[in-house]
């Protein structure tokens, strides 16, 4: 640390990033907040990340709903589950201007994301309708995907996808509501199609709950000749137990 830094540290303190406790470091989470947070560690099902009970087999598991549910892309991972603190967190950088917080979660994206980067891969977020992204005005998707992009040093492309029309929230809604709701939803931005061809691509979005939206980003950016697909989220919507 420099001595700017530290001079500024003596005039503003780093804090919590969840609590406004003071902490260490800039952009961290203090230890009371740190052990509410459930990150995702140990073997996880390889195609969306969520926790599994076990030790590593040595060859790719799936869960339950991924053995059910056909998934378009090959490889999926999540830093958190979608509870506790984490879901706090979320929760702030979507609706609660917490833009800050796309730094740290950035961190911890490519942490959890190490098994599934690949040089060359191109980082895309999740779209949001243009009607919605005026609302809120920003895409915490393409905050998230940038961070990512920025620590693993591969293109980013944060329009390569458009949203078609404006879908209902898929809150509230089963498994099969979300997924005829966001079907033909997405597709690839005219003229971002030579970005994706022959590429492989690393979709991120905030939280992953059916995959539905993942699952229409995937198959918009295979049509367009990707060559793979593999999706990294901040938090998984898991089962409890």
């Amino acid at each position: 640390m420099g001595l700017q830094d530290a001079l500024l540290h003596m005039v503003y303190p780093p804090h919590c990033v969840a609590c406004d406790a003071m902490v260490s470091s800039d952009f961290g989470l203090c230890g009371s907040c740190w052990r509410d947070t459930p990150f995702v560690a140990g073997l996880v099902c390889d195609l969306c990340g969520t926790p599994l009970p076990g030790e590593d087999p040595g060859h790719p598991v799936h869960c339950d709903d991924c053995l059910r549910t056909a998934r378009p892309w090959s490889h999926g991972r999540a830093a958190m589950l979608y509870r506790d603190r984490a879901r706090d967190l979320v929760l702030k950088l979507k609706h609660g201007d917490r833009l800050d917080l796309a730094r740290p979660a950035g961190g911890w994206l490519m942490r959890a994301a190490q098994p599934i980067v690949q040089p060359g891969m191109l980082i895309a977020p999740v779209p949001l309708h243009w009607l919605r992204l005026l609302r809120r005005r920003y895409n915490q998707s393409a905050l998230l995907s940038a961070q990512v992009a920025r620590l693993s040093g591969l293109e980013h492309c944060p329009d390569l996808l458009q949203r078609r029309r404006n879908t209902h929230s898929q809150e509230g809604k089963d498994r099969d509501g979300r997924f005829a709701n966001v079907a033909d939803s997405i597709r690839v931005h005219p003229r971002r199609r030579a970005r994706a061809e022959g590429r492989q691509v690393l979709l991120v979005d905030d939280v992953m709950t059916s995959g539905a939206t993942l699952a229409a980003a995937a198959e918009a950016c295979l049509a367009v000749g990707a060559v793979g697909v593999c999706v990294l989220v901040l938090c998984r919507v898991a089962k409890e137990g």
